[in-house]
């Protein structure tokens, strides 16, 4: 299986992220664009937090706020768990199923930068196509 950091080199788009002094309307139209479901809250460089379209879903509309008068900063989950590209995917994926999470933000191991994000998507992508490889490779030996 590959590693994390593996498979955030084989992820082409790019980071998709929003200040927490954006609208949440701004943000709501950068998910649309980059087709995800959670954008990482960057101030600056820092991880601040994490917006998702639960957290719209939750804290928007069932409150009957505007998302064009509404802050991020304001909606956002700002106590964010998250990963380093040293952990294993069976780890995140332990960790998103523990918690309930979808995505999960990957810092450095060294500086605490931002290095991604991954999907609960990305990991069972991951996992089916290691599982597919496995089978291949047993079928050639029984073959064999």
């Amino acid at each position: 299986m590959k590693t994390l950091k593996q498979m955030l080199a084989g992820k082409h788009r790019p980071l998709a992220v929003v200040s927490p002094n954006d609208s949440v309307f701004h943000a709501l139209t950068l998910m649309a664009q980059h087709n995800v479901g959670a954008l990482m809250v960057l101030d600056g460089e820092q991880l601040v937090g994490i917006f998702s379209e639960r957290d719209y879903a939750r804290k928007i509309i069932l409150h009957g706020k505007s998302s064009k008068e509404t802050l991020v900063s304001e909606i956002m989950s700002d106590k964010v768990a998250y990963v380093t590209p040293s952990t294993t995917l069976d780890e995140c994926m332990a960790l998103m199923t523990e918690k309930h999470f979808r995505h999960l933000p990957v810092l450095s191991d060294e500086d605490g930068s931002v290095v991604g994000i991954i999907s609960i998507g990305d990991l069972v992508k991951e996992t089916i196509s290691s599982q597919q490889f496995l089978i291949s490779q047993l079928e050639r030996y029984i073959a064999g």
